[in-house]
């Protein structure tokens, strides 16, 4: 007989948490007539978080990706009208990804489809259990390596 592994179970269980919640996300997406991958939609996000329109390249490097990954990905974005592609003005040779109101528009929709899938995840638990999950949540994630976040 083998013993149990705790922390092999605890990875499973948060394995099966993160996919349960990104399902919950995609229906809650799906419901409101949005496609959008998970690999646009995480562009998305780090896309907001810039005070200027980036470069593909800083783009590529803050997702940890090769540039003709995010150049697909703008790609796809592009045609669904989400971003668009504008010449620096300050050197026409750059090209920097601006949001559009309607990347804006799918920005807000994924917060609320998002925040959704928690609320119905979360549902089981108190707001005392949900406070402390909170504060373990954020142990891990504060503890992790840059290369993890």
């Amino acid at each position: 007989m083998t013993t149990p592994d705790p922390d092999g179970l605890l990875a499973e269980q948060l394995l099966r948490l993160s996919r349960r919640l990104h399902r919950s996300q995609q229906r809650q997406l799906e419901s409101a007539g949005i496609a959008i991958t998970p690999a646009q939609s995480r562009l998305l996000r780090v896309l907001a978080h810039y005070d200027e329109p980036p470069r593909m390249a800083d783009l590529a490097a803050r997702l940890e990706v090769v540039p003709r990954a995010v150049t697909s990905l703008v790609d796809g974005l592009e045609a669904s009208g989400r971003v668009r592609r504008a010449p620096d003005p300050n050197n026409r040779r750059v090209i920097r990804i601006e949001l559009t109101d309607t990347g804006r528009a799918t920005l807000r929709a994924l917060r609320a489809a998002r925040r959704a899938a928690a609320e119905d995840i979360l549902a089981p638990l108190s707001a005392e259990q949900r406070t402390a999950f909170g504060a373990l949540l954020s142990t891990l994630v504060d503890g992790a390596g840059p290369q993890d976040c």
